[in-house]
């Protein structure tokens, strides 16, 4: 209610009825919101300006009052109309930039006493009331102005205020568990405790170690592959080119370290086509 005591002993002389002291609270509420008086009439007159005081002759018609405002930033000029409709006042203001338009109706005699419209302490009933109905219906609709250079309305850097670090590099985030497998690891070591019948289970699981043993796969080094393996004699030098696909004549004689390719051949047979 601060202000509204000094609006109403400045025009308390002038209060000849009691739409004159409503519209002396709606000028308040506007005041309130960083809007000041221009002056009466639907154009502006010659020298105007913005002013907290209502202009003169603001009151002259008791049926049609007739306002216009500006917002303390200029972006937004109002034009106040209030009509008087047997012992209701019809509000309507619109934004003249926008040409957004609000309404409202109110009761003249649920917020004036007619008797006492000299004694600001009687003069106004259910304020709250009055208050909370002309923000809502005609003031908070087309959007309340900002005030120019308040530092209280602009929002304030925070200071030393150290960035939230990113969910990876928390360092008290327990990381995430790898799922468990459902299948061995592949052994490189063919004697690994677990190889042995590794591949029969799963032939295609990369895992090592057959039932029966594997000369390719033994883990045993290899010899260096022979073109002479099963000839009487040597071939010359060059016979077969780097790199070129050739078959051996027969099987080798110097078996390779490691189990026989010819893994279980019956009793005393030593014949390639076994």
């Amino acid at each position: 209610m601060a202000g509204l005591e000094l609006l109403h002993a400045s025009q308390a002389a002038g209060l000849a009825c009691p739409q004159d002291a409503l519209i002396c609270f709606v000028h308040w509420q506007l005041l309130s919101h960083r809007y000041r008086a221009l002056g009466t009439g639907d154009q502006p007159g010659p020298n105007e300006r913005k002013s907290e005081l209502l202009p003169p002759g603001w009151n002259a018609n008791k049926d049609l009052y007739t306002l216009r405002y500006k917002s303390t930033d200029d972006r937004h000029e109002l034009l106040l109309k209030g009509i008087m409709v047997d012992s209701s006042m019809i509000l309507n203001i619109m934004d003249c930039s926008s040409k957004q338009v609000a309404d409202l109706t109110l009761s003249v005699a649920d917020y004036i006493d007619p008797e006492h419209l000299e004694d600001f302490h009687r003069v106004y009933k259910n304020v709250e009331e009055l208050q909370t109905r002309i923000v809502t219906g005609i003031i908070s609709p087309l959007g309340a102005p900002k005030e120019k250079g308040d530092p209280e309305k602009e929002p304030k850097p925070e200071k030393n205020v150290p960035p939230a670090p990113a969910p990876d590099c928390d360092p008290f985030r327990i990381p995430p568990r790898q799922p468990l497998r459902d299948w061995q690891p592949s052994w490189p070591d063919p004697l690994g405790p677990f190889a042995v019948g590794g591949e029969d289970l799963d032939p295609f699981g990369g895992r090592r170690g057959g039932m029966i043993a594997d000369p390719l796969r033994s883990g045993f080094r290899r010899p260096p592959f022979n073109p002479s393996s099963g000839l009487p004699s040597r071939l010359p030098p060059g016979a077969v080119p780097p790199g070129a696909r050739f078959d051996p004549f027969g099987p080798g004689r110097g078996g390779p370290a490691g189990p026989d390719p010819d893994h279980l051949p019956p009793p005393g047979y030593d014949d390639m086509f076994m």
